[in-house]
């Protein structure tokens, strides 16, 4: 690539970032909300996705947000979809027909009446966990030990819930954070991920009312740079953020989650 070219990358990305950085403060606004994927399921209702950041930025060159809405991108969900919901109906969510949602047992520490949920595929791969009760936290991020994070997708919806003091309205986002490769998480979240784009964690938390605790749902409820010696999984890692875009712009496994997380109704 030419000097001029990467200068140009490098321009459209900088414009990238700061439109979505410019969003997530200010929140949704009126015709200016993002692309949609819908497809039909069998009862004839549309689902719906995010159209996600545009998959052109450089894998070598961090950025603290990245994209922005654009054209509605092909993405296939599920044909069929059920309903979850807990024997207390607290929660419910809708899920792919051959999805598998299983109450377990909670971590210790949540609060009483936490729940857990886990989501599986039909080969018992792990797909997504709803923890309610969770204790709010916050933990100290010295400078030395903050990453460069990367909002690939981040799509404002209703949670048709009474949420706590968040930062942002909720949305459901993907978000990969900088280390020896790219991690990305994804999930829902009323909180900023970081200062000046980067942070020592993506948290995928819902404050929840006072007294109520608060929520998670997604594959991992924080994100964090891995080392080489730790488990990834359930997170995804990427050698490119252009392959972190492609993820959540093709995958179709993707676009079921999406739906599957934008769907969540908790109640009060």
């Amino acid at each position: 690539m030419t000097g001029k070219a990467t200068l140009t990358v490098l321009s459209r990305m900088s414009l990238a970032a700061a439109a979505v950085l410019l969003a997530g403060c200010s929140g949704p606004q009126a015709g200016s909300g993002p692309g949609w994927t819908a497809q039909p399921d069998a009862s004839g209702a549309v689902a719906s996705g995010a159209a996600t950041a545009s998959p052109g930025a450089s894998g070598s060159t961090p950025a603290s947000a990245s994209g922005t809405a654009t054209e509605p991108q092909a993405a296939a969900t599920a044909s069929s979809w059920k309903t979850y919901s807990d024997p207390a109906k607290a929660v419910s969510f809708d899920l792919p027909q051959d999805w598998i949602a299983q109450s377990v047992a909670p971590e210790e520490g949540v609060l009483p009446g936490g729940l857990k949920v886990e989501v599986k595929k039909p080969d018992g791969t792990f797909v997504a966990a709803l923890r309610t009760g969770l204790p709010s936290s916050s933990t100290d991020c010295p400078d030395n030990a903050r990453h460069p994070y990367t909002v690939i997708s981040s799509v404002p919806f209703d949670l048709a819930a009474q949420g706590g003091e968040g930062t942002i309205p909720p949305r459901m986002v993907y978000r990969v954070i900088q280390g020896y490769r790219y991690f990305g998480s994804y999930g829902i979240t009323n909180l900023v991920g970081g200062t000046d784009g980067q942070a020592c964690e993506l948290r995928n938390v819902v404050r929840g009312p006072a007294g109520k605790g608060d929520y998670s749902f997604g594959d991992l409820v924080a994100l964090k740079a891995f080392s080489p010696d730790e488990k990834v999984a359930p997170a995804m890692g990427f050698d490119t953020l252009a392959q972190a875009a492609q993820y959540v712009n093709e995958s179709s496994d993707f676009a079921n989650v999406q739906r599957m997380l934008m769907s969540l109704k908790v109640k009060n």
